[in-house]
């Protein structure tokens, strides 16, 4: 018996250090952030896959992407479209906010991505990520508005209703914004 209500405590003990982690990284909430772009590239290293004989690993603490690798993760055989490589996200994918609420949005990553709102997730601007994908709409005009390695823009005024938003470079990259009138919490 004693056994068992050691291991229970254990199993919550866990759980709850999980939970705490779990939300401080999700929630992309230091410094004021909402929202953060992500992929596994320093910013201080340069350029690199720029040209086809650049082999540079895309490196941070947390992990070194090579281009192979990167090349790897784009398809799948249980996929017809694009699949992406994991360390390229938006982090959270999905986020609850009030009417009017400032969301920021911070590029934590080491190359340039955007945070465009499309009606219906597609495909972006750079054709060879694409792959299956037919591009969004509103891509075509987002090529002007890519946020560079640690800068931040702010998204205001959504009004209520799901608000759909991905990255028009790496089209895999995809958050959905729910707007929730305050009292229609339950």
């Amino acid at each position: 018996m004693r056994s068992l209500k050691v291991m229970a405590m254990l199993a919550v003990g866990v759980w709850c250090l999980f939970a705490i982690t779990s939300t401080t990284t999700v929630g992309a909430e230091r410094g004021g952030d909402k929202i953060a772009l992500l992929d596994d590239c320093d910013p201080r290293i340069g350029a690199g896959w720029n040209t086809a004989t650049n082999s540079t690993n895309c490196r941070r603490e947390e992990g070194s992407v090579s281009r192979d690798e990167f090349t790897l993760f784009l398809t799948s055989p249980f996929s017809t479209a694009v699949v992406g490589h994991p360390s390229w996200t938006i982090a959270p994918t999905y986020l609850k906010a009030e009417p009017n609420e400032r969301l920021r949005v911070r590029n934590a990553g080491g190359r340039g991505h955007t945070f465009t709102e499309v009606a219906q997730y597609g495909g972006g601007f750079v054709a060879a990520l694409n792959m299956g994908l037919v591009p969004a709409t509103e891509c075509a005009a987002a090529a002007g508005s890519v946020i560079a390695p640690g800068s931040r823009t702010d998204v205001t005024g959504l009004a209520i209703g799901n608000h759909k938003f991905q990255c028009c470079i790496h089209p895999w990259m995809r958050n959905l914004v729910k707007v929730e009138a305050e009292d229609d919490e339950q």
